[in-house]
C-alpha cells in the first residue's frame, strides 16, 4: 500500500527494522521478528507493539523508505503485509522512477518529485475506494490491518475502529475494535497471545453500557449466550451509539425486510460511513422529537436565544433546521419549543445585527426573534432561499403573538394548502367529526360538567392568546399541564392533529386522502375482508357506530390506509383506534392521525409480528424492574406483565378503559408519545400493588386489574350517560372505589415524570435486538420440533445444523445490496419456509457437511441432491428437506443410502453435467450450477409465479387461500413410505454414471482395493444377468451386448473426452441423449440384491458416521469458504 510520505529518523528505527534491499534512492526493510528469523523474544515484542500502538509500523511487516545520499532523514512511502506485495511496489519503483531520478541535479528536487509521484498514486487508488473519513491515511492503514487480520470478503466495509480493552475474565487485553457493516471484530496480540474475535451483528441479542466494581464503564455484548465486555474507550458514548446503529441496521436488513426496503439511506451497505450513521442518528432524533415526517433530514444546528414574548425573556436553546422546517427547543426541552414550517414563512430579516439577531415572520401575523446566532448573515440568506421570501415584506409583523376575536376558528391559522385539500374533497368523505354530529353541545345547558368544560376551553383560549394557535404555537410547561387536565371536547381533534405532527402531513399532501378513497373503493383484498369483519366490533355501544354514517367513515379510512401501506394493510386494534379518532376529528384528519400513529409514533406496531409492541413491552418490563422492584420480587415471571399489557399498548388503553376516560389517555399520548402510556401503565400497577402482591396466580391478578379499569371514571366528561361506558349500572355490585382518570394521569406524571424521552428511545433500541432474537429462537424451536420427528440426529446436532443453514442464508445477504436471496426470508410464512437456500448455498453446505464431499464429482452430487430435494422446482429448499438428505447420508440404513444414490442418478434429479472449463475438472462455476439447477423447470418465468402461489398460498396476492394450506397439510399427512418397487428403472448411461460415483466414493477408504474389486464384480454380474434376461425375452431381435456397453463405459472412465464445444453444449440438455430401443436397464431391486452379496460394500455403507467433527469444522470455515466464493 502506498503511504502519504512522512519523515522517519532512521537511527532510532534500526533496532526495529532489518534491511532487505537498497539502492541509491530507496530502502526496503523488514520488521524485526517477522520473516526468516521468525519468532523469539523480538517477534513477541514487535507483535505486541504492533497490536497496541497506533502508528504506521503497526500495520505491516514490510516498508519502503525514500532516501537521498548523505541524509539522515528518510521518507516512508509504502508498506506491505506480505513479501509479494512489497516486492511489487519495489519493482514498480525500479522500473518507473530510477532512470528519471538520475536526471535531477539536487536532492531536494528528487525528494519533491518522489513525493508528488506517490501522492498521485494514492489519489488514483482512492478514486474507486470507499474511504470518506476525516483522516484518509490513518483509515487506509486500519483497513489494511482489518483485511489482514480477519480475512473477510473485499466487500466488507469497515465503518470505524477504536482502541480498547477486551476482558477475558478479570484480565484486560489491549487491542483494536473494528466495526464494519456486518461484523464486530476485535484483534489483540500481547506477548505471543493472539486474540481474534468476530461476531456478526445479527447474532447479538444484548448490547448495553454497564459498570461494576472492576469496570467503571464498559460495553456489554451478548452473542449466542456468550458475554463479551469491552472497555477503556476514549469516546464510549460515540462507540456505543455506532454499535447500536450497526446492530439495528443489520437486524432490520436481515430479519425485518418489510421496514428495511423503504429505507433508501441504508439500502446499500457499501455506502455506510461513520459520519453518515451519526448524521442519521441526529436526524431520527430530531424528527421524532418534533414529530416531523420521517423524510426530514437535519441540516444545521445553531445554539442561540429565542425571545419568549409572554414570559418577557430570552431562553437559551438550539435552532434545528431541516429541508422544510425551522425548530427550536430550550435546553431542558420542556420549557419552550416551536416548529415553524418554511411554507408558513413570509419574511426572514436581520433583526438586531449587534446581537446577531434573526426575525422570522409567518402567515399568522407572528414573528419569532432569535439572537446570538453564529454566522447569522449567511443563515438569513439561506433561509430566504429555502422559504422563497424577500427581505422586505409588504406588511409588518409584531414580535408579540397576534390575537384573534374568533379563537374557535382554526381555519384562520391553517395554511392554504390544508384548506384547499378539504375544499376539493369528494362528497363521499365526511367533513365533520362524528361527535359534533351525534352529540352537539347544547349552549343553554349549564350543568356542572358543562361549566367545567367551558372553563377548560377558556383556559386554552387564554393559552392561544399568549402562545399562538396552530402549527407554530409555543409549546410550554403550561401547554403540558393543560393536556394533563384533559383537552376540551371541541378542541380535541384540532390539538391531536397539531401535537402528533399529522397537521404537517395533511398540509403537504392536499387532496391525497380523497384520491386514495376513490382508488381503494371497491378493492377486494385480505385487508378489506378483515376490515368488513371488524367494522361492527368497533365501539359498538356508541351511537356513531350503530349508524351507516360512522361505519362508512370507518370503512373508508381503514381501506384507504390499507391501500396506502399494503405492508401493514390492516391489523386488529387499528379499528378501535380509528373509531376514537373519527369521534373527534374529521375523516381526512382521522386518516392522517392514523398515519402518524402507525408510521411514526408507534413504529412496527401494526404488522404481522407486532415487533414494535413487543419492544415497548420489554421496555415496560425494564421500567417495572427499576420502579416497582417489590412487585418483580414477588412476581418472578415477567411474562405476566407482557400478556396483560399488550392490549394497553396496541389500543392506547382504549380497549380496557371506558371511552370517556380513554380519550384523556389519548390526549397525553399525542403530546408525550409512548412515554405517556408507559407512565400510566406503571401508575396502574402501583395503584394496585397491595392487591397484586396477595394474588395466588395470574388469573387472579388479571381479575384485579379488570375490576380496577371498570372503576376508572371521568367525572368531568360532558358525554351523555348513554355513551359513557363506566360501570354505572354495576355500582351496587362493585366494591372497588372510583378512580378519576385525571387524578391517575396526574399521579403517573408526578411519580414517573422523570422518565426521559431519550432514555425510552435508548431502551427501545436495546430491547429491539432482544425481541427479534427471541422471535428467532421461537422460530428455531418450532422448526426443530417438527424436523426432529423425521430424523435421527441428536437435538444438539440438529440445532447446530440449523444455525449453519441459517448462517449460510445470511452470508449470501451480507455483501449484496440487492441480494435475491434476501427476499426469500418472509416472516409471514410458516416456520419451515422462513429460511430457504438456493443451489449455490446448498453446494457450500454440502462440501462442508456431507460425508460424500470427498468425491471427485462432488459438485455434480450436490447439484443432483438439490434437484432431488427441490420437488416443486422453485430452486429453493428449506431446512427440513436439507437435513433429511443429510440424515440419510449419516444415519440411513444400507438400503436407504443406496436408494438415495440410485435416485440421484435418475430423473428428475439426474441431469448430464460437464464444466465449460476442462481445467476445472468436475468443478462447476456458480453460473453453471445455477443453470443446471434450473433445468427441467416446467414453466417459464410467468408460470414460476403461479408455482410460487401453489407453494405458498400467501404469495403474490393478499388473500390467503386457506384451502391450499389445508391441501398442503393433507398431502403431507397422507405421504406414505416410498416403495422401492415404485422407483423407475435406471438406463445404461445413468448406470455408468452411478458406477463412477461409487468408484469416487470408495477413493481413500482403507478397504479401497477390496471395494473396487467388489463393485467390479457386482457390475459384471448385473450386466450378465441383464444380457441373459434380454436374450430370453427376445431371442430373435439382435441387441447391443451389455458387455460391450460396459467396456465402452470403462473406456470413458479412463480416456479423457475430446468432444467439440457444440457437442458439450448438446450434452447439457435436460434429458439424457436418446438411446436405442434395445438398450438395457436395471431395477433398484436388482442393484440392491447384487450389492448385498458383497460384505465390503455392506460394511462401507453401514459403518457409523459422526457428524460432530464435520459440524465443528463447518463452524470455523463457513465464513472463509463464503469469502472465497
Amino acid at each position: 500500500m502506498w503511504l502519504k510520505p512522512e519523515e522517519v529518523l532512521l537511527k532510532s528505527a534500526l533496532k526495529l527494522w532489518v534491511l532487505e534491499r537498497s539502492n541509491r534512492y530507496f530502502v526496503l526493510q523488514r520488521r524485526r521478528g517477522y520473516g526468516e528469523d521468525g519468532g523469539g523474544l523480538a517477534g513477541l515484542l514487535m507483535g505486541t507493539l504492533d497490536a497496541v500502538l497506533d502508528s504506521t509500523s503497526k500495520v505491516a511487516p514490510f516498508r519502503i523508505l525514500h532516501q537521498t545520499p548523505d541524509s539522515q532523514i528518510y521518507w516512508s512511502i509504502a508498506c506491505g503485509a506480505s513479501r509479494e506485495e512489497i516486492t511489487e511496489h519495489w519493482d514498480w519503483l525500479e522500473h518507473n522512477l530510477m532512470k528519471t531520478l538520475s536526471v535531477f541535479d539536487s536532492n531536494e528536487d528528487v525528494t519533491s518529485f518522489v513525493q508528488g509521484k506517490i501522492r498521485g498514486l494514492i489519489a488514483e487508488e482512492g478514486k474507486g475506494s470507499f474511504i470518506k473519513e476525516e483522516d484518509p491515511e490513518k483509515f487506509r492503514e486500519a483497513i489494511l490491518k482489518f483485511e489482514k487480520c480477519f480475512g473477510l470478503a473485499e466487500q466488507e466495509k469497515l465503518v470505524t475502529y477504536y482502541s480498547c480493552s477486551y476482558w477475558r475474565g478479570r484480565v484486560p487485553c489491549q487491542g483494536w475494535l473494528y466495526l464494519s457493516t456486518n461484523f464486530l471484530s476485535f484483534y489483540s496480540f500481547l506477548l505471543g497471545a493472539e486474540i481474534k474475535l468476530v461476531i456478526s451483528w445479527d447474532e447479538i441479542s444484548k448490547l448495553e453500557k454497564t459498570s461494576n466494581v472492576i469496570l467503571t464503564e464498559s460495553i456489554h455484548v451478548c452473542s449466542r449466550g456468550e458475554d463479551h465486555y469491552f472497555s477503556m474507550f476514549l469516546h464510549i458514548n460515540e462507540t456505543f451509539l455506532l454499535m447500536e446503529q450497526l446492530a439495528n441496521y443489520a437486524v432490520r436488513r436481515l430479519f425485518d425486510k418489510e421496514t428495511f426496503e423503504s429505507d433508501l439511506v441504508l439500502h446499500d451497505p457499501l455506502q455506510i460511513t461513520k459520519r453518515g450513521l451519526e448524521n442519521r442518528a441526529h436526524s431520527e432524533q430530531f424528527s421524532a422529537f418534533f414529530r416531523l415526517p420521517k423524510e426530514e433530514t437535519l441540516k444545521e444546528v445553531h445554539e442561540c436565544f429565542l425571545w419568549v414574548p409572554f414570559y418577557h425573556f430570552n431562553t437559551l436553546g438550539k435552532m434545528c433546521i431541516s429541508e422544510n422546517y425551522i425548530c427550536f427547543a430550550s435546553q431542558d426541552g420542556s420549557l419552550c419549543s416551536i416548529i415553524i414550517p418554511l411554507r408558513e414563512v413570509i419574511a426572514v430579516e436581520k433583526a438586531d445585527p449587534a446581537n446577531k439577531g434573526i426575525s422570522i415572520s409567518t402567515k399568522g401575523k407572528r414573528a419569532f426573534r432569535f439572537t446570538e446566532v453564529k454566522d447569522f448573515e449567511h443563515l438569513v440568506a439561506k433561509l430566504r432561499i429555502r422559504s422563497g421570501t424577500t427581505s422586505s415584506p409588504h406588511h409588518t409583523a409584531s414580535t408579540e403573538v397576534a390575537t384573534t376575536s374568533n379563537s374557535d376558528n382554526l381555519a384562520d391559522y391553517y395554511e392554504g394548502p390544508l384548506m384547499a385539500g378539504q375544499k376539493g374533497s369528494s362528497t363521499t368523505v365526511s367533513t365533520e367529526a362524528l361527535m359534533t354530529v351525534f352529540h352537539p353541545q347544547d349552549a343553554d345547558n349549564l350543568d356542572s360538567k358543562m361549566l367545567k368544560e367551558k372553563m377548560k376551553e377558556q383556559s386554552w383560549n387564554i393559552l392561544f392568546v399568549e402562545c399562538g394557535r396552530g402549527v407554530s404555537m409555543f409549546r410550554t410547561k403550561k401547554t403540558r399541564d393543560l393536556v394533563l387536565r384533559g383537552i376540551p371536547e371541541t378542541l380535541r381533534g384540532e390539538l391531536w392533529l397539531l401535537f402528533s405532527g399529522a397537521v404537517n402531513d395533511m398540509a403537504t399532501n392536499p387532496g391525497y386522502y380523497t384520491e386514495l378513497v376513490e382508488k381503494s373503493l371497491g378493492t377486494c383484498t385480505l385487508a378489506t375482508d378483515e376490515i368488513e369483519r371488524d367494522l361492527r366490533r368497533s365501539l359498538p355501544e356508541h351511537p356513531a357506530f350503530q349508524s351507516d354514517t360512522g361505519i362508512s367513515a370507518l370503512r373508508r379510512v381503514l381501506t384507504a390506509y390499507a391501500y396506502r401501506n399494503p405492508k401493514i394493510g390492516y391489523c386488529q386494534a387499528m379499528n378501535i383506534l380509528t373509531s376514537v379518532l373519527l369521534l373527534y376529528a374529521k375523516e381526512e384528519e382521522a386518516f392522517w392521525l392514523l398515519v402518524a400513529v402507525c408510521e411514526r409514533m408507534l413504529p412496527d406496531y401494526f404488522n404481522r409480528r407486532i415487533i414494535g409492541a413487543l419492544v415497548d413491552q420489554a421496555v415496560f418490563e425494564e421500567l417495572i424492574r427499576d420502579h416497582l422492584s417489590q412487585l418483580t420480587d414477588y412476581m418472578t415471571d415477567m411474562t405476566f406483565f407482557s400478556s396483560v399489557s399488550l392490549s394497553w399498548f396496541l389500543t392506547l388503553f382504549i380497549s380496557v378503559l371506558p371511552i370517556e376516560s380513554a380519550v384523556s389517555v389519548v390526549d397525553c399520548f399525542f403530546y408525550d408519545g409512548i412515554k405517556a402510556i408507559l407512565q400510566l401503565g406503571l401508575a396502574v400497577l402501583d395503584y394496585n400493588m397491595d392487591k397484586l402482591l396477595t394474588c395466588k396466580d395470574d388469573a387472579e391478578a388479571v381479575t384485579v386489574l379488570n375490576r380496577f379499569f371498570d372503576s376508572v371514571t371521568n367525572k368531568d366528561s360532558p358525554l351523555p350517560q348513554a355513551v359513557q361506558q363506566a360501570s354505572n349500572l354495576n355500582d351496587t355490585k362493585s366494591y372497588h372505589p372510583k378512580v378519576d382518570i385525571t387524578d391517575l394521569i396526574r399521579e403517573s406524571n408526578e411519580k414517573y415524570g422523570d422518565i426521559r424521552y431519550e432514555d425510552v428511545e435508548s431502551m427501545r433500541c436495546r430491547n429491539r435486538l432482544y425481541v427479534i432474537q427471541t422471535l428467532e429462537v421461537t422460530t428455531k424451536q418450532n422448526v426443530l420440533r417438527v424436523v426432529s420427528q423425521d430424523v435421527k440426529f441428536s437435538p444438539s446436532d440438529l440445532e447446530e445444523l440449523y444455525e449453519l443453514f441459517k448462517k449460510e442464508h445470511f452470508l449470501s445477504c451480507y455483501w449484496s445490496a440487492n441480494s435475491p436471496v434476501l427476499r426469500h426470508h418472509d416472516p409471514s410464512l410458516p416456520y419451515l419456509d422462513q429460511y430457504r437456500i438456493d443451489c449455490q448455498q446448498f453446494r457450500v453446505l454440502y462440501h462442508l457437511l456431507s460425508p460424500w464431499a470427498h468425491c471427485a464429482n462432488r459438485d455434480s452430487l450436490a447439484l443432483w441432491t438439490f434437484r432431488l430435494l427441490d420437488e416443486n422446482s422453485d430452486c429453493l429448499i428449506n431446512f427440513k428437506e436439507f437435513v433429511c438428505a443429510l440424515d440419510v447420508m449419516y444415519n440411513g440404513s444400507f438400503t436407504d443410502k443406496l436408494k438415495l444414490l440410485f435416485k440421484l442418478h435418475i430423473p428428475p434429479a439426474f441431469t448430464e453435467v460437464e464444466s465449460l472449463s476442462p481445467s476445472k475438472g468436475d468443478d462447476l462455476s456458480k453460473e453453471e450450477l445455477i443453470h443446471f439447477s434450473q433445468l427441467n423447470v416446467s414453466s417459464p418465468v410467468d408460470s414460476q409465479e403461479a408455482d410460487a402461489l401453489k407453494r405458498s398460498p400467501e404469495k403474490g396476492k393478499e388473500k390467503i387461500d386457506i384451502q391450499a394450506y389445508l391441501k398442503q397439510w393433507q398431502d403431507e399427512l397422507l405421504k406414505k413410505e416410498e416403495n422401492i418397487k415404485d422407483l423407475p428403472r435406471m438406463n445404461q448411461f445413468q448406470f455408468i454414471q452411478f458406477s463412477k460415483t461409487l468408484y469416487n466414493l470408495f477413493h481413500g477408504d482403507p478397504e479401497e482395493e477390496l471395494l473396487y474389486w467388489a463393485i467390479a464384480t457386482v457390475t459384471s454380474l448385473l450386466l450378465k444377468m441383464e444380457e441373459v434376461g434380454r436374450r430370453l425375452q427376445s431371442p430373435i431381435s439382435p441387441a447391443k451386448s451389455p458387455a460391450s456397453a460396459a467396456e465402452s463405459g470403462t473406456d470413458s472412465q479412463s480416456t479423457p473426452k475430446k468432444d467439440s464445444a457444440p457437442q458439450q453444449t448438446e450434452r447439457r440438455s435436460v434429458q439424457s441423449p436418446r438411446r436405442d430401443d434395445h438398450e438395457w436397464s436395471f431395477a433398484f431391486e436388482q442393484i440392491l440384491a447384487s450389492l448385498l452379496n458383497e460384505p465390503a460394500l455392506v460394511r462401507f455403507f453401514e459403518k457409523p458416521l459422526d457428524i460432530k467433527a464435520k459440524v465443528e469444522n463447518a463452524k470455523t470455515s463457513q465464513l472463509k469458504v463464503r469469502t472465497r466464493v
